[in-house]
């Protein structure tokens, strides 16, 4: 699943193409996403200008001057750049929006269908308060993010530290595969209660949280299944993963062999010897 550093990834491939640009067209294929996309989208967002792209977690927000149009990739999904200079390619199964500029065509590709791209008005006040962006948690990046805002949330949370970090209202955009080596570098059990975890642990997290997230945006993400980047390239973060998808094989530091277990649904992966508190 696409996680904080894909999404940014193509927020910042995608900007230069469609900021201060103005659709010509929208045209949708397939309407039927994790909620359906509004019939009436293309009409709302032809002829209008793209002021913005942001990021919210993992939702991209196109914001125009009259609403905000809400993306999420889901599982699997994909937007694309082609430029109307060369021919654009003939929609495929799983092509299923294109979004059309003077220059350019910003194809959305999802092959499971488990995204969202949903129309926020202007008039029902800040995108903020949609009931998506909600209960989001603060951004990874922002300057609040730090040990005591971490050990100030979790003195309430019984569940663990992973699933907490998951869970998106403490601290959004921390996925299943950075949650697992932002654990490794802080050297915290994932299993762990996260509201027995320190103020000092807590800010050794908070550190190694934007450290790994910082680190997978520089290298283009983590390529799994599907997620290629906005101009069509790979993020080669899993290359240089300490302990996700490595069960059974040498922790880089101490040898030990990485455990695998499922917490949530979810596999988790940690070093028994570098985490075992």
């Amino acid at each position: 699943m696409p996680e904080l550093p894909e999404v940014e990834v193509t927020r910042r491939a995608l900007a230069p193409y469609v900021e201060q640009q103005t659709v010509e067209s929208v045209t949708v294929r397939e309407a039927r996403f994790r909620w359906p996309v509004p019939p009436q989208l293309p009409a709302l967002v032809a002829g209008q200008t793209v002021d913005r792209l942001r990021r919210r977690g993992k939702y991209l927000l196109w914001e125009f001057a009259h609403g905000t149009l809400i993306s999420h990739l889901g599982m699997s999904g994909t937007w694309r750049v082609w430029p109307r200079a060369r021919a654009v390619p003939v929609p495929g199964t799983h092509d299923h929006i294109d979004i059309v500029f003077m220059e350019t065509c910003v194809r959305l590709t999802d092959p499971r269908r488990f995204g969202a791209l949903l129309w926020h008005d202007a008039r029902l006040g800040d995108v903020k308060l949609h009931p998506l962006l909600a209960g989001l948690g603060i951004e990874p990046f922002d300057p609040r993010f730090d040990g005591e805002w971490l050990y100030r949330r979790t003195r309430n949370r019984a569940a663990s530290i992973k699933q907490v970090l998951l869970a998106g209202d403490v601290v959004v955009g921390v996925g299943n595969i950075y949650a697992s080596e932002s654990l490794f570098r802080a050297r915290i059990n994932p299993k762990r209660s996260a509201r027995r975890i320190g103020l000092v642990r807590c800010a050794t997290l908070a550190q190694a949280v934007r450290e790994v997230l910082s680190e997978a945006i520089a290298v283009g993400g983590s390529t799994l299944r599907d997620f290629v980047g906005a101009e069509g390239e790979s993020g080669y973060f899993m290359l240089d993963a300490r302990v996700y998808d490595r069960a059974g094989q040498p922790c880089r530091v101490c040898a030990t062999p990485i455990v695998r277990v499922w917490q949530g649904q979810r596999a988790t992966y940690y070093c028994s010897q570098c985490q075992s508190r």
